[in-house]
């Protein structure tokens, strides 16, 4: 049987099909061969990768590697100094201003601390985006800014303020704020930063469920083990401002490269669970 991925499947497909499964794969976001450098120091050099749709993509590496680069390259808070950046196939290092900000309207962004306004309360702080970028009616927007808080199961938490909730709940309003002008894009920059496992779990979860519910390229900047185990469909581990190695959580276990087993499995704990894991997969248990 081939593989969904394969071009040569749409000779077998009726036309209709093939040109949704076409749509559906142009939501992909797609980095060709960029390169960034700070004076002297070269950051990202010819990194190359696709971050799927439907999929939670993660970037992970340790400090220094030249994942948070990459990430804010691809959002746009970066330029790179050579290379491409294609959103449906689209360039936007090539965009002109308006096209650029209709590609940005389409993104959401979790931020590592939250971001959120203090002075703000829960609801004025996801409707932001509403009132930043839409025309909409304020019954209109109340009643999306409902919709996105009950999905991240915090009805009843509009009139409440930022120093009210706990930091799981700062993350799901950050979270709702992000979904609110229902985008294809959803960046998070280390999402469990500040966390304690067990909430750290929850958003993982939520993300995922998010993401696979309204079909989201999402792009994840972590350096939480336990998001890259249960939640990594698609990783990049960068190492020294390259592309080390791409996989899937399932397939981590199977690497040999030394410099991610080091980093992703640095404790003993970690690598005797990895060897573990290793032996149930190969039926050796």
């Amino acid at each position: 049987m081939r593989h969904a991925d394969d071009p040569a499947l749409f000779l077998l497909l009726p036309e209709e099909f093939a040109n949704n499964f076409a749509v559906i794969n142009r939501s992909m976001i797609e980095v060709k061969n960029i390169s960034k450098s700070f004076g002297e120091k070269v950051v990202l050099d010819g990194v190359s990768a696709i971050m799927e749709p439907g999929k939670t993509n993660l970037i992970i590496g340790s400090s220094g590697s030249g994942k948070t680069v990459f990430m804010k390259c691809m959002v746009g808070l970066l330029r790179p100094d050579d290379g491409e950046i294609l959103y449906e196939g689209k360039n936007i290092l090539a965009m002109d201003p308006q096209d650029l900000k209709d590609v940005r309207t389409q993104i959401g962004m979790l931020f590592q601390g939250s971001a959120l306004f203090d002075s703000m309360t829960v609801e004025n702080n996801v409707r932001f985006p509403l009132d930043m970028f839409t025309k909409n009616s304020k019954k209109e927007k109340l009643h999306r800014v409902d919709e996105v808080l009950s999905r991240v199961n915090l009805e009843g938490s509009n009139k409440k303020f930022p120093s009210e909730i706990s930091g799981g709940m700062k993350k799901r309003v950050a979270l709702a704020r992000a979904l609110v002008l229902n985008p294809k894009y959803l960046f998070c920059d280390e999402p469990n930063s500040g966390l304690d496992p067990q909430t750290s779990l929850v958003i993982d979860k939520l993300i995922k469920e998010l993401t696979i519910e309204f079909k989201m390229t999402t792009v994840i900047n972590t350096h939480d083990m336990n998001t890259v185990m249960e939640s990594g469909d698609h990783i990049v581990y960068m190492h020294k401002g390259k592309k080390k190695w791409e996989g899937s959580s399932k397939e981590i276990i199977f690497n040999d490269d030394k410099d991610l087993n080091d980093f992703i499995f640095a404790s003993e704990f970690l690598h005797k669970a990895k060897e573990m894991s290793r032996m149930e997969a190969e039926g050796k248990m």
